[in-house]
Order: C-alpha cells, then sequence, then structure tokens
C-alpha cells in the first residue's frame, strides 16, 4: 500500500469509530473484532491490499507495541482505587507472581512436549503468552478513578503489573537459547534480572510518580494564578521513568505502572480527599489533579494505537497461517492454563468463586504478546524459530480478540446480575 492508502484506511478507520460509537457500544462484540476484520479483510487473507511482515519490521513493530503498553499501563495505574492496601492488592500480586509463573510453566511443558520446541523457546513462548493485556482489555478493567468493581479492579491490577513480571521468564528463554547470559547456575538470572530489575523499576516508580505529584502540588499553589500542561506532565513522566529504568537495567513496564500508581495515590494523599474518593463523583470535587487531567488524552491514544496495531495483526496473516498445533495452544491456554493458574494463585484468599471464574476466563492476550516476541526477535532469535513464534502468538492473539470480545458482553451482564441477586452484606 502506498502511503495515501494507508492515510486513507487508518482515517477511515477513525472517522467510522468516531461516527458509530454509540452503534458499537449496542453491539454485543467489541471493536477490536472489527479492527481485525478489516485488517484481515485489506490484508492477504482476502483482498491482499497489503502484507505487513513482523519478521522484517520486527524493529518498527517492537517500538509501536512498547509505546501503546506503556500509555496503557499509566491509564490503568492513575485508576487505581486510593488508599492502597494489602488486603486489596494480595489478590492481583499473586496473580502477577504465582499465576504468571504456573502459565508460563503450563505452556512451556505444552511446547516442549507437544509442539517439539526447544526448552528454551518453550519458555520464551511461554513468556510471551502469559501476560494479560492492559491494551485490548479494556472492556473488563476499571473505566474511571471512582470504580470500586471488585473483578474490574483485580483484572486492571493485574495487567498492570504482570506485563513487567514476565520480563524474567523472557530473559530466562532467551538464555536457555545462548541469547542471554544466566550466569553460572543461573546465579546472574535470579539476582539481577529476577531480583534487581523488579525492585528497581518499582522503586524508581514510586519515588518518580510521587515526586511529580509534590511538585505540581507545589506549583498548583503558589499565591499567582500557575497553569500546568497535565498531558505533557504524564507524557513527559512515562518517557523518565521508562528511561531511567532502561539505563540501570530495571522492568520499565513495572516502573511505569507503580509510577503512575504513586502519582495518584500521592496526588489524592495531598488534597487530604483519599478517604472520601469513594465513587466516581469524588473527583470532580478534587482540585486539579496531572493523574485527572492526563487520563482523557491517554486513553485516546490508547485507542489510537489499538486500531492501529490490531489491524496489522489482520494484515499479517495468510489463509495458510492457520494451523492446527496454533489453534491447540490457543485452546490449551484460554481453557486449561489460564483457569488453571488462577486457582492455583488464589488459593487460600477471600475472592469468591464468581470472580475466579471471571478471571480465570478474562484473561486477554495482545499487544503486551506482541512486544515480547518482537524484543526477542530484535535480541537475536534464529529466523525459523522466530517465524514459528510468530505464528503461534498472532493466531493465539487473533482468537483472544474474537473468543473475548464476544463473550466480554453477555458474561459481564450475567455476573453483574448475579452480584445484584444476592443479598446485601450484614
Amino acid at each position: 500500500m502506498t502511503t495515501a492508502q494507508w492515510f486513507l484506511l487508518i482515517g477511515g478507520l477513525l472517522l467510522a469509530r468516531g461516527a458509530t460509537a454509540t452503534l458499537l457500544a449496542r453491539l454485543p462484540v467489541t471493536p477490536a473484532i472489527i479492527y481485525l476484520a478489516v485488517g484481515m479483510l485489506a490484508g492477504p487473507t482476502v483482498l491482499d491490499a497489503f502484507h505487513f511482515n513482523p519478521l522484517r519490521q520486527s524493529a518498527l513493530l517492537e517500538v509501536l507495541t512498547e509505546v501503546a503498553v506503556l500509555i496503557s499501563l499509566f491509564a490503568a495505574g492513575v485508576k487505581m482505587p486510593v488508599p492502597v492496601s494489602l488486603a486489596r492488592w494480595r489478590t492481583p500480586v499473586l496473580l502477577a507472581t504465582v499465576s504468571m509463573t504456573v502459565t508460563v510453566s503450563l505452556v512451556a511443558a505444552f511446547a516442549w512436549y507437544l509442539l517439539d520446541l526447544p526448552l528454551g523457546a518453550a519458555i520464551l513462548l511461554g513468556a510471551i503468552l502469559a501476560p494479560t493485556d492492559p491494551v485490548l482489555a479494556t472492556d473488563v478493567q476499571i473505566r474511571h478513578p471512582g470504580d470500586r468493581d471488585q473483578l474490574r479492579y483485580t483484572l486492571t491490577c493485574e495487567a498492570g503489573m504482570n506485563d513487567g513480571s514476565a520480563f524474567p521468564f523472557v530473559m530466562l528463554g532467551l538464555g536457555l537459547l545462548g541469547l542471554h547470559d544466566l550466569g553460572e547456575f543461573g546465579l546472574r538470572w535470579a539476582l539481577y534480572d529476577v531480583l534487581w530489575a523488579t525492585a528497581a523499576g518499582v522503586a524508581i516508580g514510586l519515588l518518580c510518580g510521587a515526586a511529580l505529584a509534590h511538585l505540581a502540588w507545589k506549583l498548583r499553589g503558589k499565591p499567582q494564578e500557575h497553569k500546568l500542561m497535565d498531558d505533557f506532565l504524564g507524557l513527559g513522566l512515562i518517557g523518565v521513568v521508562y528511561g531511567l529504568s532502561v539505563m540501570v537495567d530495571a522492568w520499565g513496564f513495572l516502573a511505569v505502572f507503580f509510577a503512575a500508581v504513586a502519582l495518584r495515590q500521592t496526588e489524592l494523599k495531598l488534597a487530604g480527599s483519599a478517604p472520601q474518593a469513594a465513587g466516581a463523583g469524588a473527583d470532580s470535587e478534587l482540585p486539579p489533579t496531572v493523574s485527572g487531567g492526563s487520563l482523557v488524552f491517554k486513553e485516546h491514544l490508547e485507542r489510537l494505537s489499538e486500531i492501529t496495531l490490531i489491524l496489522l495483526i489482520g494484515g499479517t496473516m495468510f489463509l495458510d497461517s492457520w494451523s492446527w498445533r496454533a489453534v491447540a495452544l490457543a485452546l490449551f491456554l484460554f481453557v486449561v492454563a489460564r483457569p488453571l493458574s488462577v486457582l492455583i494463585g488464589l488459593l487460600g484468599t477471600r475472592s469468591s468463586w464468581p470472580i475466579r471464574g471471571m478471571v480465570g476466563w478474562f484473561g486477554v492476550r495482545g499487544i503486551g504478546s506482541l512486544y515480547y516476541l518482537m524484543y526477542a526477535i530484535q535480541r537475536g532469535l534464529p529466523e525459523t524459530l522466530a517465524l514459528e513464534l510468530i505464528q503461534f502468538t498472532l493466531i493465539v492473539v487473533s482468537l483472544s480478540i474474537l473468543a473475548h470480545g464476544t463473550s466480554v458482553k453477555p458474561l459481564m451482564g450475567l455476573f453483574v446480575r448475579h452480584r445484584r441477586s444476592l443479598p446485601p452484606p450484614q
């Protein structure tokens, strides 16, 4: 496709999306399915008007997916309920650690035994497919900072953390393939890739987010009127936090998410409104905040990146791209690995069984998986192996868009009706 044709296609999609927002909201499917269908229609599956080659364009796709995930992580972080408590965060932390590890292990075992992948490639594939996605899962995530829905909160917080907690497993897979130094007996990997990179990422995020909140609060409190550009401050925080993390080899995805959490929590604490922020209406009574002022802009960027990247996914696949091996992997991930990992991760918690079941099903895979795949390719993944992992990942992501996109509205409706039918707590 020519540049002019690309502008026409993207521009037409944006116009159609903007003009049919009410209609799309009434449909029983998510907009992501429509974007995927348009990509497949225009791509080599049907009209062959364009073909996006993820292997040749892996550097570009790595940057595009990286930016999309960072924006979504920031948007997820600023919507976290206030105040933070151990009881509230226990469930998503278990999902992002224990359930993440179980998912990687199960997918790796499936890929090693049934798909005949080398052990390193099997672990790498497990790490690529294990994270739930903050970009494509907006329909099951927190809708606004005052949303107190337990299911939406759990899925949003999990997605915010596990896009970073998957990184050590990516490095483990690359190390077993000879593309990363694991150290003797894996000691360097355990100390550096797991402990240091995780702790440093969280610390950088918390410190930078809290610092920006204090700076903005002080500037707004000056006697003379001092206006701030909250959108620029939010984007600047993402850039600075991610840049610092990369410089010290910390996990930047974790850093950006926790920077957004710290920014929001600190701003509301400074405003003295954390105990009262119990609903969406509470935010309208607060003074201006960086987190609140930049959220709408970030969500628009999130939608734009979603349209572009899903369109490219549809434009990567031919009819013969679909294989029974890839479909079997997707079914195993959706029906076995994800539900089982959630059950194991939440053992001993007070999460209700309906919430466990919903969380077990809505493990949406998407842009984060594509980023990890492109990251691995850019670190020297052999071409033959890269092509195989590309096929597996694209089919899993596409089937996740279809399966979760068609089930989210009916299942969420049933869940809400079930919750309303329960007697009020005593």
